[in-house]
């Protein structure tokens, strides 16, 4: 009878079990009441271990592992450009996590969890591939506890926190470089107020909110003192030479290299363009180059410029350009059309999406301008600047990258006359313009004169595209350009 006793005392203090854990570095300490019932037989006694861990691992949360999804156009892997986190962050849904850059674009990768960051699976540079691991989040599982547990939280704030966070139903916008800027000097972004569109946060917000913070004052540039300068000794020639003589010739030392060989492998756009021009290859190119006379055309683009310039639009010749190949394309459609890889059957594209080749950091970009037909020259420009603007960043996406129809190429921005553009397929002609220069010409009355002139170096496709066709385009191209006037009889 004592043992029977001594067994039911210890039932009952089982079931008045209460278990308690101090979460050191959350600050909190949760109180759980027991899920044993008041009388708990024997043949329960050994659960009680196992009910134990199952609690413990509720409250350390639930490791997720954020796969790289989808991005689409047929990637199936990328690059590590930059992690916007590191390991022991906190994420919110739509925080961004890192940029990643495929052979078409950039992209931005945010998180669909609430957590924390425990384990990076690539470093800066890596290759990631679609459908594996990216990180590692431990997800926010004490929402999911039951309702049977009471929770004694004591607020604390971590010295690390991430600048990430969102403030509650708001969504924080900034820029990558803007998040990097704050969390490099551990500022909250839900503490800045953004000056921006819909309340974006802007570098300018950030500093001005450092400097409030620091009492810091930006010092004015400072002005260069003017001093005059030393008046001239004369001096006889033969004392030149003698001071000349009475100096030391320098010594030199021999030239010691020691340089060593780097070998990387091709990553993002460079190994895009191993792709596409061995693809070109292929092709059997035509070139045809002629020159046209700017002087007109540079004429109208000063009387435009104030224009577009209150406009917000910066007016280079390149709109002119796409606007007269387009209409160009118009009486021509047959360069604007692609072949299969058979060269069995041609398409010819309804939408002139006309290709401009970008010179970036990261290598040579195509973006395009879509539907150039119905658009118009401001249109064209104001388009022209967004590209620009987002290719010079690495932020230039899929949809401004693909579905390009004809190209031109502006070599003569960094140099150059003549060139010999390679087709990019499956396009059947590109274009490559030189730079302008200021030549002597012979004007209708036979006088010399000077012209402001440019060289154009055109390829095609010679196995669809003839040289009499290429030679007609090309001539109407040009008599838009020397003549302005005649494109407004075509504009619609």
């Amino acid at each position: 009878m004592a043992a029977v006793r001594a067994l039911r005392s210890c039932n009952r203090s089982l079931g008045r079990w209460v278990g308690l854990r101090q979460l050191g570095s959350c600050g909190q300490i949760r109180i759980l009441r027991s899920s044993f019932p008041r009388k708990t037989p024997c043949r329960h006694l050994q659960q009680i271990p196992h009910r134990s861990l199952r609690t413990t691992a509720v409250l350390n949360g639930q490791i997720v592992q954020f796969k790289l999804s989808d991005i689409g156009e047929g990637i199936t892997e990328v690059t590590v450009k930059d992690w916007y986190v590191k390991e022991g962050d906190s994420v919110s849904q739509f925080d961004s996590i890192c940029e990643v850059q495929s052979d078409k674009a950039s992209v931005t990768i945010t998180s669909r969890y609430d957590g924390v960051i425990r384990k990076l699976h690539y470093n800066v540079d890596d290759t990631a591939y679609v459908g594996k691991p990216l990180v590692d989040i431990e997800t926010d599982a004490l929402k999911d506890v039951a309702p049977e547990e009471d929770v004694v939280e004591t607020p604390a704030v971590s010295h690390d926190e991430h600048t990430h966070q969102e403030i509650k139903g708001h969504k924080t916008l900034a820029t990558p470089a803007v998040r990097r800027l704050a969390m490099e000097n551990n500022i909250k972004l839900s503490e800045v107020v953004g000056s921006g569109k819909d309340g974006r946060i802007l570098k300018e917000d950030i500093l001005s909110f450092l400097a409030k913070q620091t009492g810091a004052i930006l010092p004015p540039s400072p002005q260069m003192e003017i001093t005059p300068p030393p008046p001239k000794l004369e001096t006889s020639t033969q004392q030149q030479k003698a001071k000349a003589a009475s100096i030391p010739a320098p010594m030199i030392k021999p030239v010691v290299f020691t340089g060593k060989d780097v070998t990387e492998p091709l990553k993002g756009f460079h190994k895009a363009m191993v792709k596409t021009m061995s693809a070109a290859l292929k092709i059997p190119h035509f070139g045809y180059c002629d020159e046209v006379d700017m002087t007109n055309l540079s004429r109208l683009r000063e009387d435009l410029k104030p224009l577009a310039e209150s406009r917000g639009v910066r007016l280079s010749f390149m709109p002119f350009f796409l606007k007269a190949a387009s209409l160009g394309l118009m009486q021509f459609p047959i360069l604007n059309s692609s072949v299969d890889e058979n060269c069995q059957n041609i398409t010819y594209k309804a939408a002139h999406n006309i290709g401009i080749a970008m010179d970036t950091h990261q290598g040579l970009i195509v973006p395009n301008v879509k539907n150039v037909q119905v658009r118009s020259i401001f249109e064209i420009a104001a388009e022209l600047n967004r590209l620009q603007s987002l290719g010079s960043t690495g932020q230039l996406g899929a949809g401004d990258l693909t579905g390009g129809t004809f190209t031109l190429s502006n070599i003569g921005s960094i140099g150059g006359t003549y060139a010999k553009p390679v087709i990019l397929p499956p396009e059947v002609a590109i274009g490559a313009i030189g730079k302008v220069q200021v030549l002597p010409r012979f004007d209708s009355k036979g006088q010399v004169v000077k012209a402001q002139i440019i060289n154009i170096s055109w390829s095609a496709d010679h196995r669809i595209i003839d040289g009499a066709t290429m030679s007609r385009f090309s001539n109407l191209w040009k008599s838009y350009l020397e003549n302005p006037s005649l494109m407004l009889l075509e504009l619609k």
